[in-house]
């Protein structure tokens, strides 16, 4: 797999799959909704993790930079 998320991708991924895990967790959230954002920010927190979106492969984007 090559790398094809770059670092603010990664940022506003992970930062979303905190904001979710925060609503779970105050309560506000709740129900169908609260599973189905939680798979969402497992996904979001694992592709965060392996700079690797498979979306993305499919749609043929990249945001990477490669460091020189």
């Amino acid at each position: 797999m090559k790398k094809n998320m770059g670092t603010t991708d990664k940022t506003i991924r992970i930062i979303v799959a905190v904001l979710i895990a925060i609503l779970y967790f105050t309560g506000v959230i709740s129900g169908t909704l609260a599973i189905i954002l939680g798979i969402v920010a497992v996904i979001f927190v694992a592709t965060s993790l392996i700079s690797f979106c498979p979306l993305y492969a499919i749609l043929n984007i990249n945001t990477y930079k490669i460091k020189r």
